[in-house]
């Protein structure tokens, strides 16, 4: 089930909502708990059975984690602790990564005259995320930041939360602790403030990032040999918008849902586009996972306190992680060593920080975005050979146009959403709309929350009506 479906639209969110808001307050927890495993099991199907084994073990691994008052078991704890971070991620390589590991060792097997069977395995949606949030829920109990739950219930909210469980954010446990107890009072309070960011979400996923697919789609399936420097530029440009309009709007429905049901999820972008440098930019892109390799890789293997070149290190590990973990592909590792490769060169010299006149701010927040474009060609690319082939035709112009299968699939509508889609990249840096229409209550921010839910929530329901919608990109990983 997905959050642009008419099943969820039309039935299940407005049947959570309603029980959420007649039912005695007590019950929230209970009711998220099982609409959420409902709706996982719509399109998990008996693969939801790995994802309620891992709650299993984590849920009952919680309360052995917890630090006593001398720390006496502190060895026994630690050792748990590892056999169940062990346990997540293994369990997350077998499902998402045997494939890929099987196929290496086959093509090398291969070389030699040999032979080797390929795993093929259906990757559980959402591996990835609840991964995530269970570790996070085992190293924050272990650190002491909070206490474990008692309450099966509670968890089961937390891990399976509907709003998050397939695609972020990346909630961790020491964010919510502290929301899974309450019994908020009021509710419709919640509802108001939730709806207008959840169809600000449904808008730029329906009607700018799936309007965009078609073309994106055409530039990026055109074989090397017809591959020009238009083709090139228009489909990494046009990715460069789609991907931040449906992973930002994925990120505002189910904050804004998150918000109905009672719960402050955190956010996710913050006009990444504006940053003037890479280490900025990564820190308003998909921060919830930034924020999540920071506290459990990062920091742990000493972050910067111990010298550049451990730093550099840690910088490199980090973003192999970031890479693979968005995919078992060679392309994901590149794109995530070219992102690390970036960030050590703006940290060894000085670029890291941001410039002073207004001119040289300009400069280098088109050098950023540029340098951002080159690498999501790396992410959306079939295989490495197609990347490298696209990248060159982007930097060796040839003005040779469109082949007719790229120019079918750029209508007048298309360029005109794309032309909007820049202008709106190209807004200052604040304020984020995102939260400013979700808190704000200026005039500003309420012609916006009118705007939204008038004729863009309309014409996204149209759209929707029609089947002219398309799954969230973040869905695969």
């Amino acid at each position: 089930m997905s959050f642009i479906s008419p099943l969820f639209l039309w039935y299940f969110m407005p049947a959570v909502l309603l029980a959420v808001l007649v039912c005695p307050r007590s019950w929230r927890n209970g009711i998220v708990a099982v609409g959420s495993l409902i709706f996982y099991a719509t399109g998990a199907g008996p693969y939801t059975l790995v994802l309620i084994g891992c709650m299993v073990v984590n849920f009952l691994a919680g309360p052995a984690l917890e630090p006593n008052a001398w720390d006496l078991q502190n060895k026994r704890r630690k050792r748990l602790l590892l056999g169940v971070i062990g346990l997540n991620v293994g369990m997350l390589l077998i499902w998402k990564y045997a494939g890929f590991a099987t196929q290496q060792i086959a093509a090398v097997t291969h070389w030699f005259g040999g032979g080797f069977p390929v795993a093929d395995l259906v990757i559980p949606i959402g591996i990835s995320f609840y991964t995530f949030h269970h570790i996070s829920y085992v190293v924050d109990i272990y650190r002491g930041e909070r206490r474990a739950l008692r309450d099966p219930v509670s968890f089961a909210a937390y891990i399976a939360m509907f709003p998050q469980l397939v695609a972020g954010p990346i909630v961790r446990y020491r964010e919510i602790a502290d929301q899974l107890p309450q019994q908020r009072s009021h509710r419709l309070d919640d509802i108001a403030a939730g709806f207008p960011r959840f169809a600000l979400g449904l808008c730029k996923k329906t009607i700018i990032a799936d309007s965009l697919s078609p073309m994106v789609d055409a530039c990026f399936n055109t074989p090397s040999d017809q591959m020009t420097f238009a083709i090139a530029w228009l489909g990494a440009i046009g990715y460069t918008l789609q991907l931040f309009f449906d992973f930002s709007g994925y990120s505002d429905m189910a904050i804004g849902l998150g918000r109905m049901l009672g719960f402050r999820l955190p956010e996710n972008f913050a006009r990444p586009y504006s940053s003037v440098t890479i280490t900025e930019f990564w820190r308003r892109w998909h921060m919830s996972l930034s924020r999540w390799f920071r506290d459990y890789v990062y920091i742990p293997l000493g972050g910067n306190r111990t010298g550049a070149g451990h730093t550099y290190r840690n910088l490199c590990i980090v973003f192999v992680l970031t890479g693979f973990w968005h995919g078992a592909q060679w392309t994901f590792l590149i794109w995530g060593i070219y992102h690390g490769a970036l960030l050590i060169v703006e940290r060894a010299f000085g670029y890291d920080v941001t410039p002073k006149t207004q001119a040289a701010r300009v400069g280098r927040r088109a050098l950023t975005l540029l340098l951002v474009v080159f690498g999501w060609v790396f992410f959306r690319a079939k295989d490495l050979p197609h990347a490298l082939g696209m990248i060159g035709h982007m930097v060796l112009p040839d003005f040779t146009g469109l082949t007719d299968v790229v120019e079918g699939a750029v209508t007048n509508q298309r360029l005109i959403i794309l032309l909007c889609a820049l202008a709106i990249v190209f807004l200052p840096a604040h304020p984020v709309t995102g939260p400013l229409l979700e808190s704000s209550r200026s005039r500003p921010a309420t012609a916006l929350r009118i705007g939204v839910m008038t004729v863009g929530l309309v014409y996204a329901a149209i759209l929707i009506a029609t089947g002219t919608f398309s799954p969230f990109l973040y869905y695969q990983f």
